[in-house]
């Protein structure tokens, strides 16, 4: 593939996750505030919306890798996209015809998470296959910019859209722009796979990807400091909103704003990331990231009034822009260093364990909030953050400057697994 031809390709490939993250952030305002105004959601209800839209790392993330692996990997990316497209449409249609309930909204999430955890594999897998090697880490900072801006602006637009629509119908939006990615992703050329006649046992191939992941000196810590960061960020999906809206009482445009804040934090970590690995090295930067992670957790439930608009505004942009440090760091390192028969088993086994921890964060936080209230869980889960930092200073990590500079042997090539 060309250089001309390959650039052609990611530029479509991004174009097709910009509009759908833009549909997502503002679908991210519009579902739960469709669920906390038309329905009138509990919290533990909220925590079981926000737990929906992730439970499916939980139960089909490492078998994703395996699947991804065999599957056409543009047919994967299209036929998820339709599926979300049809399940977020179902919601304005049942709530036209008198049949929207809790239970819907949970079941739309559920397909939407299924339907995720294929994309998301798929998508991380493709990357590596039209972006040179020495130019991962520019594209995946460029990607979690990008991702960044539309967390910036989805939030607002949802927020207005809700305020000026309604929040039902503002939940169109995100359906319309998973059919417009699966128009830019169908125009990808398809991938090429040298496939086995047989392909070995499912449970083979997933338990030679987690060996690899949990017994790496680099991947495994780093797994399980997402896993910390991610149990929080359950938390707070499922929590920000009843937060916000039932004990600081802010407006729908407002909560829109406030939680688009965090763009900001992703935008300015995205961007600073180069140069921040540049002059400290991979390695101390996320030790680095993940102490301020911490402190921007412990900031967002401060205060009362207009100052606890600020402090949620202020450490949700600290939080964001460790996180993203981290996941760009990481996500790039594994894209580098993994032998590429591993990749997409790699990426599901990280993304099973630590996105897994996304739901379980969501119901717990769900269940605390209703007799501790939004405010005190919050603070807890701000005190469970301080485990990503720890996790990496209990690792050998902590001795090093660059992530490759602790060397790894490669995998010993496994041995052939016969086929039912």
């Amino acid at each position: 593939m060309s250089v001309e031809h390959r650039a052609g390709v990611f530029w479509r490939w991004w174009a097709a996750g910009t509009t759908s993250y833009l549909g997502s952030a503002v679908g991210a305002v519009a579902l739960p505030l469709t669920a906390l105004t038309v329905l009138d959601a509990s919290a533990f209800e909220m925590g079981l919306v926000a737990a929906a839209g992730y439970v499916a790392w939980l139960v089909i993330g490492l078998p994703a890798g395996v699947i991804v692996q065999r599957l056409p990997l543009r047919g994967a990316q299209v036929g998820t996209d339709l599926a979300r497209a049809v399940a977020v449409a179902s919601v304005p249609l049942a709530w036209w015809w008198g049949w929207l309930t809790v239970a819907h909204l949970i079941v739309v999430a559920l397909v939407v998470s299924f339907a995720n955890v294929l994309f998301d594999v798929a998508n991380a897998t493709f990357l590596p296959t039209v972006v040179p090697r020495e130019q991962l880490h520019a594209r995946n900072s460029l990607t979690s910019a990008t991702h960044a801006a539309t967390q910036l602006g989805g939030p607002s637009l949802g927020g207005v859209a809700v305020q000026a629509l309604g929040a039902v119908p503002a939940v169109l939006v995100d359906a319309v722009s998973y059919l417009v990615s699966a128009a830019l992703l169908g125009s990808l050329p398809a991938r090429r796979t040298d496939a086995p006649d047989r392909w070995p046992p499912v449970r083979a191939m997933i338990g030679e990807g987690w060996r690899y992941v949990t017994r790496h000196p680099v991947m495994g810590p780093t797994m399980w400091t997402a896993t910390a960061v991610n149990f929080v960020c359950g938390a707070q999906l499922a929590v920000y909103p009843l937060y916000l809206v039932r004990e600081l009482h802010a407006p729908p445009a407002l909560v829109g704003v406030l939680l688009a804040v965090e763009g900001v934090g992703s935008l300015v970590g995205a961007a600073l990331t180069p140069w921040i690995t540049g002059r400290w090295g991979t390695a101390r930067s996320l030790v680095v990231a993940c102490l301020v992670s911490v402190g921007g957790a412990a900031l967002v439930p401060v205060g009362v009034g207009a100052p606890a608009y600020l402090a949620f505004a202020a450490g949700n942009v600290l939080f964001a822009a460790g996180v993203v440090v981290l996941s760009v760091t990481t996500r790039t390192y594994r894209q580098t260093a993994s032998p590429p028969g591993l990749l997409s088993r790699v990426m599901a086994t990280v993304r099973f364990v630590s996105w897994g921890a996304i739901p379980v964060g969501g119901l717990l936080a769900g269940a605390l909030a209703g007799p501790a209230g939004a405010r005190a869980t919050l603070f807890c889960f701000a005190a469970a953050t301080a485990l990503a930092p720890l996790t990496l200073l209990f690792s050998p990590i902590r001795r090093l400057r660059d992530l490759t500079d602790l060397r790894v042997d490669a995998p010993p090539a496994p041995e052939p697994v016969a086929a039912p």
